[in-house]
């Protein structure tokens, strides 16, 4: 869920949240699953320019990958680029501080990779490896990904950037099962070094040495894990976190209490209350209420918390909101 930080339906991804079935999507090419040669991944296509795709989007030019991002309107292209340009003076003040000229140079030089489209069909044409990075809702990526299995090519990979939804139920909208996987990037993207590799039951040996390979050219740390809930990361991230709204809905402890026992005794970097309020309550509900409903977690695990239930009816959402279990910006309301 570091990566639920992606923020499902706030302000800074709320160009996903439409419906993406008005894409154009008019051309059809052959998906079908015969053998084909490992190919070594260099143009990406990425939808989504909210926090996350525009993350996924930078490290990829920073490392040489020629980039597409794609979003629904000109608008939410160009907040994305606007959250690569800001990312990118960063990272250049931190590698060049003293070059203003080699600054300049990294930033054109990244950007220079990066192309935005709104047209899908376009954007998907010449694409080695698509991530999806949109709304979480299986509906509207089962059907991205289906308009897009008819237009990609066939060697193209397809993944999806999901934290909580089963990438095999994700990837049976399309006809490449053995060509699909899940990258779970975490935010912010730049700086986190973990990249999930999610494989299927059906993902072929050369789809998954290729995602693999993907994230070590970004200079990422990636883990392989099988398609299971909240993969690695969020199985044992959540638990905790509800455990945490637990205690405090019991009247053991405070959340000031609790973020700084673990963060002084555990030596985490957040106290859980933080993070939730860093990741979203509504997005921690929705995870923890689709894990109940599948079924395939400990239902002790993922009980409904009144406590949580209650602040998300509020809209009391974390920082996006300006008020979760802290009043914003800061813990305990510090500016």
């Amino acid at each position: 869920m570091l990566s639920a930080v992606r923020r499902v339906a706030t302000a800074n991804s709320a160009s996903l949240v439409r419906p993406l079935a008005s894409m154009h999507m008019t051309s059809s090419f052959s998906t079908s699953s015969s053998a084909y040669a490992p190919i070594t991944v260099k143009n990406i296509t990425v939808f989504g320019s909210g926090l996350m795709g525009a993350g996924i989007v930078q490290v990829a030019a920073q490392n040489a990958f020629d980039v597409t991002m794609v979003d629904l309107n000109p608008e939410a292209l160009k907040k994305g680029q606007d959250i690569i340009t800001s990312s990118l003076k960063r990272v250049a003040k931190k590698q060049f501080p003293e070059d203003a000229g080699k600054q300049k140079e990294f930033i054109d030089t990244t950007m220079a990779r990066i192309k935005t489209s709104t047209d899908s069909e376009a954007a998907a044409k010449n694409a080695d490896l698509i991530v999806e990075a949109i709304v979480e809702n299986l509906k509207t990526k089962q059907q991205l990904f289906s308009l897009l299995d008819k237009v990609a090519p066939e060697h193209t990979l397809f993944c999806s950037n999901t934290s909580s939804l089963p990438i095999e139920e994700i990837a049976k909208a399309t006809k490449r099962t053995d060509r699909f996987g899940g990258l779970h990037f975490f935010n912010p993207v730049p700086q986190m070094k973990l990249v999930e590799v999610i494989r299927t039951d059906a993902t072929s040996q050369d789809s998954f040495d290729a995602l693999l390979d993907v994230c070590k050219r970004m200079k990422k740390t990636p883990v392989s894990c099988k398609d299971t809930p909240g993969f690695i990361v969020n199985r044992l991230l959540v638990p905790y976190m509800m455990e945490s709204l637990r205690i405090v809905e019991r009247g053991e402890a405070t959340p000031e209490d609790v973020d700084t026992a673990m963060k002084l005794g555990a030596g985490f970097p957040m106290g859980p209350f933080e993070l939730a309020d860093f990741v979203g309550l509504d997005t921690m509900k929705f995870i923890v209420d689709g894990w109940r409903k599948e079924g395939k977690v400990d239902a002790n695990l993922v009980a409904p918390v009144k406590l949580l239930d209650e602040l998300v009816a509020k809209g009391d959402l974390g920082r996006k909101s300006g008020q979760g279990f802290y009043p914003y910006g800061g813990v305990g309301g510090k500016k």
